[in-house]
């Protein structure tokens, strides 16, 4: 078969894959990113569903406009607003899902060969999307506080990118979050290197403890940093309903990417989430997820120190879904993911999450989707895997 040069050489995404050894009941899964059915509104969605269902059954089922339903621009308008980003209909784009509008920013931007900068590591998906289109992904190094300004400044001087491709809070995969500093630095670097920053923001609402950071893209100034945001973390993934802000000239272009790629979201998807907020219902149960993996990231934290060995270094996240956990440099994590598998705990390898395949003493640990008895038991057979680790590769 002739696949595309974009295709051809690309695998599954990681977390897909092992999703599918996961299904079983008796395993405990660290892998996905997926928010606890617990904290899914059913009930009220299906309320909501039915309703717009009963009386605009022909609108929802008919083609409607590739910039979404005016109802859900509407209220994104009042949602970003209330972020402290200045929105308007013109610049806000409805999107399938977070990863399509990340997918369509780099169909606007990238040719084969184009440079794109990431923070090493970042999201693992994101990568699988550059390289179909092409690009040549390039790391920046990272820490506590943010990108490293000096290095970023290097890499945007020798290379001369694109995009630079960001998760500034409670990164996926690290859980960490930018200082405001950073954010600033990172926005008039880009700026002064004619470098557009995709801010990629799903669990910006998941706070558990700390204060509020600003938005990356409330300190553009330029038109050169775009958000994207979505409901799947905070509502559910499977309504597929997120957003593009950013400059109208860069809406404008991935709105005509949308018409060549799915033409619209769905109708009635966007009116319910349209009429979700509309109704209030968004904070009250924004609050209620809060309490629930505020619990779940406690129990991993506390499991993990006093189960795990000295040697393994790890994240303590303020908010978001991960902990990334990095162990002595000899220890190679995709190996040891199958002893964990045949225990019934699943992981996914840190290797996975860096531009340059580096990484592999490190993992990412997702504490939404398990309960607390299961984190602590889940930890403690992995904590027992690592040390064995550590122990053979000491001698």
């Amino acid at each position: 078969m002739r696949f595309s040069d974009g295709l051809k050489d690309l695998n599954g995404a990681a977390t897909r894959e092992i999703l599918k050894l996961t299904q079983r009941p008796e395993v405990i899964s660290f892998a996905g990113g997926m928010p606890s059915a617990d904290c899914m509104p059913c009930e009220t969605v299906g309320e909501i569903a039915a309703e717009i269902l009963s009386s605009r059954a022909p609108y929802v089922l008919q083609y409607g406009r590739t910039e979404g339903c005016a109802e859900l621009n509407a209220e994104l308008v009042g949602y970003l607003c209330g972020l402290g980003l200045d929105a308007s209909e013109r610049t806000v784009q409805v999107v399938s899902g977070g990863q399509q509008g990340l997918d369509l920013m780099c169909k606007a931007f990238v040719n084969a060969g184009d440079t794109v900068l990431v923070e090493n590591p970042t999201y693992l998906v994101f990568l699988q999307i550059a390289k179909t289109y092409g690009a040549n992904i390039v790391g920046v190094e990272s820490g506590d506080e943010g990108l490293d300004a000096n290095d970023l400044e290097r890499k945007l001087k020798r290379y001369s990118p694109k995009l630079l491709y960001i998760v500034p809070t409670f990164s996926n995969p690290t859980g960490r979050t930018y200082s405001a500093q950073n954010r600033k630095e990172i926005v008039e670097l880009c700026a002064k290197y004619d470098t557009v920053i995709i801010e990629d923001d799903p669990y910006g609402k998941l706070r558990y403890s700390g204060g509020e950071v600003p938005t990356v893209k409330s300190f553009d100034k330029t038109g050169n940093a775009v958000y994207v945001t979505s409901f799947s973390k905070t509502v559910a993934p499977g309504l597929r309903v997120a957003a593009v802000h950013g400059d109208e000239r860069i809406v404008r272009k991935v709105s005509i990417g949308k018409q060549g790629a799915d033409v619209q979201n769905p109708a009635l998807t966007q009116l319910i989430i349209a009429e979700y907020l509309r109704r209030g219902c968004f904070y009250p149960n924004l609050e209620r997820s809060i309490s629930v993996y505020r619990k779940r990231r406690d129990a991993m934290l506390d499991a993990i120190a006093r189960y795990m060995p000295s040697e393994a270094d790890y994240t303590r996240p303020d908010g978001g879904l991960f902990v990334w956990m990095t162990l002595p440099e000899r220890i190679d994590c995709k190996s040891l993911l199958p002893r964990a598998i045949e225990q019934n705990v699943a992981y996914i390898n840190g290797d996975e999450f860096f531009s340059d395949g580096s990484g592999r003493n490190t993992l990412r640990l997702n504490f939404s989707n398990a309960d607390e008895q299961k984190i602590d038991k889940g930890i403690k057979i992995l904590s027992e895997i690592f040390k064995k680790a550590i122990t053979e590769a000491a001698k």
